[in-house]
Protein backbone atom coordinates (compact mmCIF):
# COMPACT_ATOMS: atom_id res chain seq x y z
CA UNK A 1 0.00 0.00 0.00
CA UNK A 2 1.24 3.66 -0.58
CA UNK A 3 2.27 5.46 2.34
CA UNK A 4 -0.86 8.20 2.19
CA UNK A 5 -3.02 5.03 1.82
CA UNK A 6 -1.63 3.12 4.80
CA UNK A 7 -2.61 6.84 7.19
CA UNK A 8 -5.90 7.07 5.74
CA UNK A 9 -6.90 3.41 6.70
CA UNK A 10 -4.87 4.29 10.38
CA UNK A 11 -6.99 7.10 9.95
CA UNK A 12 -10.50 5.21 9.88
CA UNK A 13 -9.47 3.14 12.63
CA UNK A 14 -9.12 5.87 14.91
CA UNK A 15 -12.21 7.67 13.36
CA UNK A 16 -14.75 4.63 14.23
CA UNK A 17 -12.45 3.48 17.68
CA UNK A 18 -13.64 7.36 18.63
CA UNK A 19 -16.81 6.79 17.60
CA UNK A 20 -18.02 4.20 20.18
CA UNK A 21 -16.69 7.20 22.75
CA UNK A 22 -18.56 9.61 20.64
CA UNK A 23 -21.92 7.49 20.99
CA UNK A 24 -21.69 7.03 24.24
CA UNK A 25 -21.71 10.45 24.97
CA UNK A 26 -24.51 10.99 22.95
CA UNK A 27 -26.47 8.35 24.43
CA UNK A 28 -26.78 11.09 27.66
CA UNK A 29 -28.98 13.01 25.54
CA UNK A 30 -30.83 10.69 22.62
CA UNK A 31 -32.54 7.58 23.31
CA UNK A 32 -30.80 4.57 21.01
CA UNK A 33 -33.32 4.54 18.36
CA UNK A 34 -33.19 8.80 17.85
CA UNK A 35 -29.25 8.59 18.20
CA UNK A 36 -29.05 5.84 15.56
CA UNK A 37 -31.47 7.49 13.20
CA UNK A 38 -30.05 11.13 13.54
CA UNK A 39 -26.65 9.36 12.49
CA UNK A 40 -28.01 8.17 9.64
CA UNK A 41 -30.06 10.97 8.94
CA UNK A 42 -26.86 13.27 8.56
CA UNK A 43 -24.27 10.49 6.55
CA UNK A 44 -27.90 10.71 4.35
CA UNK A 45 -27.20 14.32 3.21
CA UNK A 46 -25.49 13.63 0.13
CA UNK A 47 -28.57 12.05 -1.37
CA UNK A 48 -30.22 15.26 -1.76
CA UNK A 49 -27.38 15.84 -5.13
CA UNK A 50 -26.74 12.35 -5.91
CA UNK A 51 -29.11 9.34 -7.96
CA UNK A 52 -30.09 6.36 -6.24
CA UNK A 53 -27.49 3.55 -7.47
CA UNK A 54 -28.32 1.05 -9.58
CA UNK A 55 -29.49 -1.44 -7.08
CA UNK A 56 -33.04 -3.13 -6.42
CA UNK A 57 -34.86 -1.44 -3.58
CA UNK A 58 -35.49 -5.19 -2.12
CA UNK A 59 -31.79 -5.20 -1.90
CA UNK A 60 -31.18 -1.96 -0.82
CA UNK A 61 -33.48 -2.72 2.10
CA UNK A 62 -32.07 -5.86 2.87
CA UNK A 63 -28.30 -4.23 3.51
CA UNK A 64 -29.55 -1.20 5.27
CA UNK A 65 -31.61 -3.22 7.70
CA UNK A 66 -28.87 -5.53 8.72
CA UNK A 67 -25.42 -3.89 7.94
CA UNK A 68 -26.98 -0.19 9.59
CA UNK A 69 -29.81 -0.33 11.44
CA UNK A 70 -29.57 -3.60 13.10
CA UNK A 71 -26.12 -3.29 13.88
CA UNK A 72 -26.03 0.41 15.22
CA UNK A 73 -29.37 0.09 16.95
CA UNK A 74 -27.96 -3.10 18.57
CA UNK A 75 -24.88 -1.05 19.37
CA UNK A 76 -26.32 1.60 20.84
CA UNK A 77 -29.17 -0.39 22.65
CA UNK A 78 -26.24 -1.87 24.52
CA UNK A 79 -24.11 0.83 25.39
CA UNK A 80 -27.36 2.60 26.71
CA UNK A 81 -27.74 -0.25 28.91
CA UNK A 82 -24.65 0.00 30.29
CA UNK A 83 -22.00 -2.41 27.94
CA UNK A 84 -18.71 -0.56 28.87
CA UNK A 85 -17.79 0.96 25.20
CA UNK A 86 -14.16 -0.61 24.95
CA UNK A 87 -15.62 -3.78 25.12
CA UNK A 88 -18.54 -2.99 22.69
CA UNK A 89 -15.95 -1.96 20.16
CA UNK A 90 -14.79 -5.88 20.73
CA UNK A 91 -18.04 -7.53 20.45
CA UNK A 92 -18.94 -5.50 16.94
CA UNK A 93 -15.61 -7.01 15.80
CA UNK A 94 -16.62 -10.20 16.45
CA UNK A 95 -18.70 -10.29 13.00
CA UNK A 96 -15.43 -11.87 11.40
CA UNK A 97 -16.19 -15.07 13.01
CA UNK A 98 -20.37 -15.01 12.06
CA UNK A 99 -18.82 -14.00 8.34
CA UNK A 100 -16.93 -17.11 7.69
CA UNK A 101 -19.44 -18.79 9.34
CA UNK A 102 -22.31 -17.83 7.55
CA UNK A 103 -20.87 -17.83 4.17
CA UNK A 104 -19.92 -21.22 4.59
CA UNK A 105 -23.48 -22.44 5.55
CA UNK A 106 -25.00 -20.31 2.87
CA UNK A 107 -22.24 -20.18 -0.47
CA UNK A 108 -20.50 -23.34 0.43
CA UNK A 109 -17.25 -21.13 1.16
CA UNK A 110 -14.82 -24.36 3.29
CA UNK A 111 -12.79 -21.60 6.11
CA UNK A 112 -9.42 -22.57 5.60
CA UNK A 113 -7.60 -24.47 8.60
CA UNK A 114 -6.41 -21.15 10.07
CA UNK A 115 -9.82 -19.34 9.90
CA UNK A 116 -11.44 -22.22 11.68
CA UNK A 117 -8.54 -22.23 14.33
CA UNK A 118 -9.36 -18.11 14.64
CA UNK A 119 -13.09 -18.77 14.38
CA UNK A 120 -12.50 -21.42 17.59
CA UNK A 121 -10.24 -18.84 19.50
CA UNK A 122 -12.48 -16.17 18.99
CA UNK A 123 -15.37 -18.37 20.51
CA UNK A 124 -13.94 -19.05 23.31
CA UNK A 125 -13.14 -15.39 23.89
CA UNK A 126 -16.65 -14.39 23.75
CA UNK A 127 -17.64 -17.08 25.79
CA UNK A 128 -14.84 -15.79 28.57
CA UNK A 129 -16.90 -12.38 28.08
CA UNK A 130 -20.50 -13.94 28.75
CA UNK A 131 -18.79 -15.19 31.67
CA UNK A 132 -18.27 -11.66 32.90
CA UNK A 133 -22.01 -10.73 32.19
CA UNK A 134 -24.42 -9.88 34.77
CA UNK A 135 -22.43 -7.77 37.11
CA UNK A 136 -21.96 -4.03 35.34
CA UNK A 137 -24.45 -4.59 33.24
CA UNK A 138 -27.08 -6.89 32.54
CA UNK A 139 -27.81 -10.02 30.43
CA UNK A 140 -30.26 -8.52 28.01
CA UNK A 141 -28.28 -5.25 27.02
CA UNK A 142 -25.67 -8.21 26.19
CA UNK A 143 -28.08 -10.55 24.19
CA UNK A 144 -28.83 -7.32 22.48
CA UNK A 145 -25.43 -6.55 21.90
CA UNK A 146 -24.71 -9.54 20.39
CA UNK A 147 -27.33 -8.60 17.59
CA UNK A 148 -25.00 -6.37 16.14
CA UNK A 149 -22.09 -8.39 14.69
CA UNK A 150 -24.66 -10.67 13.76
CA UNK A 151 -26.62 -8.17 11.57
CA UNK A 152 -22.73 -6.76 10.74
CA UNK A 153 -22.04 -10.42 9.20
CA UNK A 154 -25.37 -10.83 7.16
CA UNK A 155 -25.26 -7.36 5.43
CA UNK A 156 -21.40 -7.89 4.82
CA UNK A 157 -22.27 -10.92 2.72
CA UNK A 158 -25.66 -8.98 1.40
CA UNK A 159 -23.42 -6.12 0.36
CA UNK A 160 -22.03 -8.63 -2.74
CA UNK A 161 -25.24 -8.46 -4.17
CA UNK A 162 -24.83 -4.54 -4.77
CA UNK A 163 -21.03 -5.00 -6.99
CA UNK A 164 -20.23 -2.34 -9.42
CA UNK A 165 -22.57 0.03 -7.45
CA UNK A 166 -20.83 3.34 -6.38
CA UNK A 167 -19.62 3.11 -3.03
CA UNK A 168 -20.02 6.74 -1.66
CA UNK A 169 -23.32 6.54 -3.39
CA UNK A 170 -25.03 3.09 -2.10
CA UNK A 171 -23.80 4.40 1.53
CA UNK A 172 -25.74 7.83 1.19
CA UNK A 173 -28.69 5.71 0.23
CA UNK A 174 -28.37 2.86 2.81
CA UNK A 175 -28.16 5.67 4.90
CA UNK A 176 -31.18 6.98 4.03
CA UNK A 177 -33.18 3.78 4.23
CA UNK A 178 -32.24 3.34 7.85
CA UNK A 179 -32.99 6.56 8.97
CA UNK A 180 -37.14 6.99 8.32
CA UNK A 181 -37.67 3.43 10.24
CA UNK A 182 -35.41 4.41 12.73
CA UNK A 183 -37.17 8.00 13.05
CA UNK A 184 -40.83 6.30 13.02
CA UNK A 185 -39.48 3.80 15.98
CA UNK A 186 -37.71 6.76 17.87
CA UNK A 187 -41.67 7.97 17.99
CA UNK A 188 -43.25 5.13 18.45
CA UNK A 189 -40.94 4.14 21.11
CA UNK A 190 -40.17 7.76 23.05
CA UNK A 191 -43.19 9.07 22.04
CA UNK A 192 -43.17 12.75 19.28
CA UNK A 193 -43.32 15.13 22.53
CA UNK A 194 -40.05 13.78 24.29
CA UNK A 195 -38.59 13.07 20.66
CA UNK A 196 -38.37 16.48 19.46
CA UNK A 197 -37.95 18.16 22.67
CA UNK A 198 -34.32 16.16 22.37
CA UNK A 199 -33.59 17.59 18.99
CA UNK A 200 -34.97 21.11 20.06
CA UNK A 201 -32.92 21.46 23.46
CA UNK A 202 -29.67 19.57 22.07
CA UNK A 203 -26.44 20.72 23.54
CA UNK A 204 -23.38 21.81 21.55
CA UNK A 205 -21.69 18.20 22.97
CA UNK A 206 -24.21 16.77 21.58
CA UNK A 207 -24.49 18.04 18.22
CA UNK A 208 -20.73 17.54 18.19
CA UNK A 209 -21.10 13.93 18.81
CA UNK A 210 -24.24 13.36 16.33
CA UNK A 211 -21.63 15.08 13.66
CA UNK A 212 -18.80 12.83 13.87
CA UNK A 213 -20.54 9.74 14.56
CA UNK A 214 -22.45 10.80 11.12
CA UNK A 215 -20.78 12.43 8.91
CA UNK A 216 -17.26 11.87 10.25
CA UNK A 217 -17.43 8.05 11.05
CA UNK A 218 -20.53 7.06 9.09
CA UNK A 219 -20.56 9.13 5.48
CA UNK A 220 -16.48 9.91 4.87
CA UNK A 221 -14.67 7.36 6.82
CA UNK A 222 -17.25 4.46 5.41
CA UNK A 223 -16.35 5.97 1.91
CA UNK A 224 -12.60 6.00 2.48
CA UNK A 225 -12.38 2.23 3.71
CA UNK A 226 -14.33 1.30 0.67
CA UNK A 227 -12.53 3.41 -1.81
CA UNK A 228 -9.15 1.11 -0.04
CA UNK A 229 -10.82 -2.11 -0.39
CA UNK A 230 -11.67 -1.19 -4.54
CA UNK A 231 -7.85 -0.20 -4.63
CA UNK A 232 -6.09 -3.05 -2.88
CA UNK A 233 -6.85 -6.97 -1.99
CA UNK A 234 -8.78 -7.46 1.02
CA UNK A 235 -6.02 -9.05 2.79
CA UNK A 236 -4.27 -5.70 3.27
CA UNK A 237 -6.63 -3.33 4.47
CA UNK A 238 -9.07 -5.09 6.38
CA UNK A 239 -6.63 -5.82 8.80
CA UNK A 240 -6.49 -1.98 9.78
CA UNK A 241 -9.84 -3.28 11.31
CA UNK A 242 -8.34 -4.63 14.03
CA UNK A 243 -7.14 -1.28 15.37
CA UNK A 244 -10.38 -0.34 16.20
CA UNK A 245 -11.36 -2.16 19.77
CA UNK A 246 -8.00 -1.22 20.66
CA UNK A 247 -8.27 2.94 19.66
CA UNK A 248 -12.11 2.25 21.50
CA UNK A 249 -10.78 0.61 24.62
CA UNK A 250 -8.12 3.20 24.88
CA UNK A 251 -10.27 6.46 24.78
CA UNK A 252 -12.98 4.68 26.56
CA UNK A 253 -10.70 4.22 29.67
CA UNK A 254 -9.16 7.82 29.04
CA UNK A 255 -12.57 9.49 28.87
CA UNK A 256 -14.56 7.52 30.90
CA UNK A 257 -12.07 5.65 33.18
CA UNK A 258 -12.79 2.26 31.94
CA UNK A 259 -11.11 -0.99 34.06
CA UNK A 260 -11.63 -4.52 32.94
CA UNK A 261 -11.36 -7.16 35.43
CA UNK A 262 -8.78 -10.24 34.45
CA UNK A 263 -11.38 -13.15 33.14
CA UNK A 264 -12.98 -10.07 30.43
CA UNK A 265 -9.28 -8.61 29.49
CA UNK A 266 -8.00 -11.75 28.55
CA UNK A 267 -11.61 -12.40 26.71
CA UNK A 268 -11.44 -9.31 24.68
CA UNK A 269 -7.98 -9.92 23.71
CA UNK A 270 -8.40 -13.53 22.71
CA UNK A 271 -11.41 -12.60 20.84
CA UNK A 272 -9.19 -9.78 19.13
CA UNK A 273 -6.56 -12.61 18.34
CA UNK A 274 -9.10 -14.59 16.94
CA UNK A 275 -10.30 -12.42 14.46
CA UNK A 276 -6.10 -11.48 13.93
CA UNK A 277 -6.08 -15.48 12.73
CA UNK A 278 -9.30 -15.42 10.78
CA UNK A 279 -8.57 -12.14 8.82
CA UNK A 280 -4.55 -12.25 8.09
CA UNK A 281 -5.18 -15.85 5.74
CA UNK A 282 -6.34 -16.61 2.54
CA UNK A 283 -10.04 -16.15 1.46
CA UNK A 284 -11.61 -19.24 1.74
CA UNK A 285 -12.17 -21.60 -1.01
CA UNK A 286 -15.52 -22.26 -2.27
CA UNK A 287 -16.57 -26.03 -2.19
CA UNK A 288 -16.84 -27.60 -5.67
CA UNK A 289 -20.25 -27.34 -7.34
CA UNK A 290 -20.60 -30.90 -7.33
CA UNK A 291 -20.12 -31.25 -3.66
CA UNK A 292 -22.71 -28.83 -2.89
CA UNK A 293 -24.82 -30.65 -5.60
CA UNK A 294 -24.66 -33.95 -3.16
CA UNK A 295 -24.69 -32.00 -0.16
CA UNK A 296 -28.16 -30.55 -1.35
Amino acid sequence: MEPADILIALMVAIIWGLAFVASRIALDEFSPELMTAMRFSIAAVPCLFIPKPKVAWSLLIAISFTLFLGQFLSQAYGIAHGVPVGLTSVVVQSQALFTIGFAALVFGERPTPAQTLGIVIAAIGLLMICGTVGFDFSVGAFAVLMIAPICFAVGNLLLRGARGAPMFDLFAWLCLTAAVPLFALALVVNGPTPTFQSLIHMSLTGLICLLVIGAISTSIAYWLWGRLLRDYPAAQVVPFALLVPFVGSAASSIVFGERFGPLRLAGMLTVIGGIAVMVLVKRPKALPKESLAKTA
